[in-house]
């Protein structure tokens, strides 16, 4: 302590203290908190019909046909909070360049998905199920109207889940089963209240020589008027109808795959409605094991006679019919004997491929085409990508 105080010390603790400088400041940083707003938008407009608006005028849809057995949200957030830091120092990053917005060429306006999941579905009754099949047929399929009260709103070309009552061997709730819709949005009804399904049961022996009957297909084949039904959705875009009225839609189904071009052919040649009327050609290959299990047939030879030259019908019925050639009738087989002017349709941009049912029928029809575009030194592979692109080519298969 003498040391540091004395004078000649103390002269020197001064000097080098005055060589030290002040501590300098941290650099001053700044934080704003942003509110980027976003407009919510929710649209959901569907046909409606009822013969008290009809008369009254206000009537957007109707349905011109009798009843088919005559032939026997999310909510959008109102705003998007998002924090952001800067410094002095730093610069506005550039804005990110806008994403060019991609119109769809399918019917896709207000089109709702998933307004009902399976912890909370929509119950609806059965007001009708009946069998489409004949005594013959390998199998039964039937027809089946729920009621929805116009609190499903679906498109034609989408689905619904189905949950079936019980339980699994788990003791939990059965999963869910998608099924094609078979109505359009009017409903058989006309009114927007209703929505149908083609089913299946689903009946085989396994390899241990026991019969296996389908949870969901037995359930909803087994279902009596007035029983109740779990529903989900409606889901699903890519079997949605074209917007345009003057395009070729090329509709390929095996068995139940018919009911989504049930739905389409219905709006065109069944209903009429203010802002939609078909003018195109509505092209329908339907293949299916034996003449008795020709689904919808009445209804399909009846649009013929009212589409007339818009309509084009074709049945594939493998166990019955041959080709030229002796082989069996496939749906494949059938388009086999229109190859050329299929082909030529395909080359344009108004010609919509639509195909439902089992899985191995689009190679089938690939086999077809592959030869018919290499003669244009077309690669059909990647033609088919290109159709797929342009959503020109819609599968949905099982």
């Amino acid at each position: 302590h003498l040391l540091l105080t004395s004078s000649p010390f103390h002269s020197l603790r001064r000097l080098l203290s005055s060589q030290i400088p002040p501590p300098n400041p941290l650099p001053h940083r700044t934080s704003a908190l942003h509110t980027l707003t976003m407009p919510a938008q929710l649209t959901a407009a569907l046909p409606s019909y009822s013969p008290a608006a009809k008369a009254a005028g206000g009537s957007s849809a109707s349905c011109t046909a009798s009843h088919f057995l005559s032939y026997p949200t999310r909510r959008l957030r109102n705003g998007v909070r998002a924090q952001v830091s800067t410094t002095e120092t730093a610069e506005p990053a550039p804005a990110a360049p806008a994403k060019p917005v991609k119109i769809s060429k399918k019917q896709d306006e207000g089109v709702v998905t998933n307004k009902y999941r399976p912890k909370e579905p929509y119950v609806g009754r059965c007001l009708l199920n009946t069998r489409l099949t004949g005594d013959n047929a390998p199998g039964e399929t039937w027809h089946m109207v729920f009621s929805t009260e116009g609190e499903v709103p679906y498109r034609e070309g989408q689905s619904i889940g189905v949950i079936a009552d019980g339980e699994d061997k788990n003791g939990k709730p059965h999963k869910l089963r998608l099924y094609s819709i078979a109505s359009s949005a009017l409903g058989d009804f006309g009114d927007s209240k209703t929505v149908s399904l083609c089913v299946k049961r689903l009946v085989y022996t396994n390899d241990a020589g026991e019969v296996v009957k389908g949870v969901c297909s037995n359930f909803l084949c087994d279902l009596k008027p007035g029983s109740e039904v779990k529903i989900t959705g409606p889901v699903g875009k890519e079997m949605l109808m074209p917007k345009d009225p003057n395009a070729t839609i090329i509709m390929l189904a095996t068995g139940t795959g018919i009911a989504p071009f049930r739905s389409f052919l219905w709006k065109m040649f069944f209903e009429q409605h203010e802002d939609y009327k078909f003018n195109g050609l509505a092209w329908l290959f339907l293949g299916v094991p034996t003449s008795d299990t020709l689904l919808y047939k009445e209804e399909f030879e009846k649009m013929v006679e009212i589409g007339g030259e818009n309509f084009r019908l074709d049945f594939a019925v493998s166990r019955e019919q041959t080709n030229a050639a002796g082989e069996k009738m496939y749906i494949q087989t059938r388009m086999a004997e229109y190859k050329e002017e299929l082909w030529e349709l395909l080359k344009k941009d108004n010609t919509y491929v639509y195909m439902c049912g089992l899985k191995g029928m689009e190679k089938g029809i690939d086999d077809i085409m592959v030869d018919l575009a290499a003669k244009d030194g077309i690669d059909w592979i990647d033609y088919k990508k290109q159709l797929k692109k342009a959503e020109q080519w819609n599968v949905e298969v099982y």
